[in-house]
């Protein structure tokens, strides 16, 4: 008997325990057909599934244990796949079967998606107990896990411990590594599996081009190219295609990221978001707008992603009544905005000076209430712009929505408010508070790849091989731009020191060290790609203008909030960022 619905199941169940006997041959099949539907359909019921395990008294293998383990394991509380995995080894007088090979993966998947090291570490001193330590699937499933629960230090050791491996372990560990910030580990991971003969898949060019996206890895993201177009691996489609477009564009290569768009023949909403976001963020929002329209006219139904796209063209272009009409007209598309949509509102009032808009919008958003990023955004702005009543009535009415005691970036924004007053005092407790709660602020890198090997500066680093040549590079050209009229801005140190202490640490910002870097390393006329983890500061970018016009470089940098392409003497943002 088919089942096709779960109502028709649980009729047809009831048929079968009026006419025969729960030991009929054909009662067991239809019961173990219900089981598999009642777990594992999508129009499923878990319940039903744990009353018909209930109701077997003494099953003969782990088949039922093990699929009502991973019906829980992708269920809303993965808890219950834990708390049935233990019956399996302490319900006393019940007849149960013990884990095997299949039970372990799904419980492992539990503890990843609840974070729970503690226990996963236990489940994992039981495989080794059970012998499954040498088991392909299940040490695939322990270092899935142990990155779930962000301990990628006991991922890379079950990796590296792994007697037989296949294209699902090195996807597992390079993806892992690309979801714990460590891209250009992944990379190497990445070419090592090349070598050693593994042929990737499409899941593992996803990875490896997300990580070639995080950390400006141009060189082996056109590599992963070549080996699509090749057609030896995956294909421009779906996923492949939306991950070479977000790589290109993040790579600052907007017309590779156009060309892989327009290859595809087929293009979901993703592809389409990718492209948008993609143009949005290098300040081509005129034309991502187009495409937006586009997409809508063949049919492509916006999500919640795209239409954060959208709004960040809006941002970026400083359109604010178009920013308000889509945000607006979320709900054609049956879609509700979210925090991160009213961000880019504030976000797009604050860059034109709009101060009071932004406050009235953020104190009467409904029905969201308003975040610590968004009072963090408006109290920026007036930073900014000084508005420095406004950002001390913030300060006591709003108090930062009581921040956040693990939130690093509301003591940074204040303590440089309070500097930006020159109100030192109140900086320095807010140094204070940090040094309490153990909170670190995060230092400024920037990242550039030279012949296809990343290089990463922080502000003053002195680690470089070449430090000596980087240094004397820019101090060479400190004295060209100083020439054409360059003039720290010491005013963006917010620090109390002399002047010319300011400036010295104006001049070894990380992207000048890599700017300086780059100079040394590539040939007149080649675009310099720098990836910096933090927004840029003034100075920095009054900097790299100069330099586009003196050296005739293009500079693309990438930094958190924008990309920015400097040539002779200009920037595509306008200066809004």
């Amino acid at each position: 008997m088919e089942i096709s619905t779960m109502a028709q199941g649980m009729q047809l169940h009831a048929r079968l325990l009026k006419t025969s006997s729960q030991q009929d041959q054909t009662h067991s099949q239809f019961l173990s057909k219900l089981f598999t539907f009642s777990a594992l359909s999508p129009s499923g019921n878990l319940a039903y599934a744990r009353c018909i395990l209930s109701t077997l008294t003494s099953p003969n293998n782990s088949y039922y244990y093990n699929t009502m383990i991973r019906a829980y394991s992708d269920s809303p509380d993965p808890t219950r796949s834990i708390r049935l995995f233990l019956t399996m080894h302490e319900e006393p007088g019940v007849v149960v079967p013990r884990p095997d090979k299949y039970t372990y993966p799904f419980v492992l998947k539990a503890c990843g998606r609840l974070r729970d090291v503690r226990v996963g570490e236990q489940v994992h001193a039981l495989v080794v107990k059970s012998g499954l330590k040498v088991d392909l699937y299940v040490n695939n499933a322990l270092v899935h896990m142990y990155f779930g629960c962000v301990d990628s230090g006991n991922a890379r050791k079950v990796f590296d411990g792994m007697s037989e491996r296949d294209v699902v372990s090195w996807t597992t560990m390079i993806d892992g590594l690309v979801d714990n910030d460590r891209g250009i580990e992944a990379i190497r991971l990445f070419e090592e599996m090349m070598e050693s003969g593994v042929e990737a898949n499409e899941a593992t060019l996803v990875s490896v081009l997300r990580a070639c996206a995080d950390t400006g890895a141009l060189s082996i993201g056109r590599k992963v190219d070549g080996l699509v177009k090749e057609g030896s691996i995956g294909s421009v489609k779906g996923n492949v295609g939306t991950a070479l477009i977000d790589m290109y564009a993040k790579c600052g290569c907007v017309d590779e990221a156009r060309r892989v768009f327009d290859e595809m023949t087929e293009k979901d909403v993703y592809a389409w978001t990718a492209m948008i976001s993609g143009l949005a963020s290098h300040g081509l929002c005129e034309e991502a707008m187009e495409r937006f329209e586009e997409m809508k006219s063949v049919g492509v139904k916006p999500d919640e992603r795209t239409m954060t796209a959208v709004l960040s063209a809006c941002r970026n272009a400083g359109w604010i009544g178009r920013g308000l009409y889509h945000v607006r007209s979320m709900k054609k598309y049956k879609l509700r905005p979210t925090i991160q949509h009213y961000g880019c509102i504030v976000d797009t009032f604050v860059r034109a000076g709009q101060l009071e808009e932004a406050e009235q919008f953020i104190r009467k958003m409904v029905p969201i209430d308003p975040d610590v990023v968004l009072w963090r955004t408006l109290l920026w702005g007036c930073k900014i712009h000084g508005d420095v009543e406004r950002s001390e009535r913030l300060l006591k009415d709003v108090e930062l929505l009581k921040m956040d005691s693990r939130d690093c970036g509301s003591y940074v924004l204040l303590g440089n408010v309070y500097a930006a007053t020159g109100n030192w005092k109140e900086k320095a407790k807010m140094r204070e508070l940090m040094n309490q709660r153990g909170l670190v602020k995060t230092p400024g890198s920037s990242r550039i790849e030279i012949d296809g090997n990343i290089h990463e500066f922080t502000a003053g680093d002195s680690r470089h091989v070449e430090s000596d040549n980087i240094y004397a590079k820019l101090d060479e050209i400190e004295e060209n731009v100083s020439r054409e009229g360059y003039d720290p801005k010491v005013s963006e140190v917010l620090l109390e020191i002399d002047d010319d202490e300011k400036a010295s640490q104006l001049l070894h910002h990380s992207e000048k060290l890599a700017l300086s870097f780059g100079l040394i390393k590539t040939n007149p006329g080649t675009v310099i790609r720098i990836v910096k983890n933090l927004r840029s500061c003034e100075d920095c970018h009054s900097f790299m203008k100069l330099i586009s016009k003196l050296y005739q470089r293009e500079i693309i940098i990438r930094d958190r909030i924008r990309y920015h392409h400097f040539r002779d003497g200009e920037c595509s943002c306008g200066d809004r960022w």
